[in-house]
């Protein structure tokens, strides 16, 4: 009796030791690989009154997905801070007023490394990440997601760059100066890049900004290939062909994107990985946009958390998991190779998925790459090696011009 127990246990045994090999090895891979992710939005939590990014804060409290310590638990090694704006009126004024905005959201994040330099430091290129990945610090890298406060002078683009951007996403959800948006509702306004679009494209590569072309159009798309000098990146966008809406990417576009010699940093919006009901695809939006405010009282932020959550329990079948978030991953390698892949996944402005609800939840990713077989050096590319290629050559393009 006790051997026949004990037979009919060994199938159960070995799935649990193979299990328990891969997480070791899925670790080892982590804890050595340099993690990148290209678009955070932590600076919109780090606008509001009370939050200390040097503190580690609870997801289930408050929402919030990115701080130092849970970086260090996670194993992030580096991520792009967004100086995020949302698009507002297209005036003198406006403009003006969003480029003042722009240089607060700068001073906060380099307030934040200069008040934890045992901590974590302002890196401006691939060298700096793997300094400080040997030294066990955060490198927080910087870029601006809508090029709005550009406003009509390209000297801005000079301020910025010095001040650490080293990226643009083009456009928001709406046309702006430089390039139609994806989302604008009112549909092309130049069908691509604008003139004036064209001279920051020019002068992004004159200066070793990497160009960013998530959230533009199609048009606008084409428009950057046939112009840019240098390697464009996708700092966070998914797969048109797996989930069909206009914020992804055709097959075509990664395709180009690869001939490029760019890459695509896979998101991990709910609604770009897996088409949402139509109903919890409105619900979403309309709290996204809420939640970005950054005037927001505590009773306010405390009412939206609680609709967030009830509004996760409500839709807890249709969320996706880690596994769809790598079937984009996957996409883009079978379709270009490993070389034009990474990870930017939208955490703290929508990106969340089962499995992998904070940055301290990140090794979940790797190991589901191992899972699928990926080797160490495949997995080292799509975590880092892939966009320091990239920022490594934009720079050099810039250093030739």
């Amino acid at each position: 009796m006790k051997k026949t127990l004990l037979l009919l246990l060994l199938p159960a045994l070995s799935f649990g030791q193979k299990g328990d090999d891969l997480a070791r090895r899925a670790a080892r891979i982590h804890e050595k690989a340099l993690t990148i992710d290209t678009h955070a939005d932590v600076p919109i939590n780090m606008m509001k009154d009370g939050f200390d990014i040097a503190r580690e804060h609870q997801f289930e409290q408050d929402g919030s997905q990115i701080d130092f310590p849970r970086m260090k638990k996670g194993g992030m090694d580096a991520m792009f801070f967004a100086v995020y704006l949302g698009q507002g009126r297209r005036t003198p004024e406006a403009t003006a007023e969003a480029k003042q905005q722009a240089l607060a959201i700068f001073d906060k994040i380099h307030q934040a490394v200069r008040d934890n330099p045992a901590v974590a430091e302002l890196a401006t290129t691939p060298q700096d990440a793997y300094r400080l990945q040997k030294e066990g610090k955060r490198a927080v890298f910087i870029g601006m997601e809508n090029g709005w406060p550009i406003g009509s002078d390209l000297s801005n683009l000079r301020q910025f760059y010095d001040l650490g951007l080293r990226y643009i996403t083009l456009s928001h959800s709406a046309n702006n100066d430089i390039c139609d948006s994806s989302m604008d509702p009112d549909g092309p306004e130049y069908n691509g890049l604008s003139r004036f679009g064209e001279q920051v494209v020019r002068e992004m590569n004159r200066l070793g900004i990497m160009v960013d072309i998530s959230h533009v159009s199609d048009s606008t798309f084409y428009d950057v290939m046939r112009l840019t000098k240098a390697p464009a990146i996708a700092s966070h966008s998914s797969c048109r062909a797996l989930c069909d809406h206009p914020r992804n990417m055709t097959d075509d576009m990664i395709k180009a994107l690869a001939s490029n010699g760019g890459v695509i940093q896979i998101n991990f919006v709910p609604d770009f990985l897996r088409k949402p009901s139509q109903q919890q695809e409105i619900s979403m939006k309309a709290l996204r946009m809420k939640l970005r405010q950054t005037d927001l009282s505590e009773a306010d932020r405390k009412a939206l958390y609680e609709e967030r959550k009830a509004m996760r329990e409500k839709y807890a079948s249709d969320m996706p998991t880690v596994k769809d978030a790598v079937d984009h991953i996957e996409h883009v390698i079978r379709l270009v190779g490993v070389n034009h892949v990474g990870i930017g996944m939208d955490m703290d402005g929508g990106g969340q998925v089962v499995g992998c609800r904070d940055v301290s939840e990140i090794g979940s990713i790797t190991e589901e790459l191992v899972r699928r077989g990926y080797s160490a050096r495949d997995i080292e590319k799509i975590w880092g090696g892939n966009i320091l290629r990239v920022l490594g050559e934009v720079q050099r393009v810039a250093a030739k011009m």
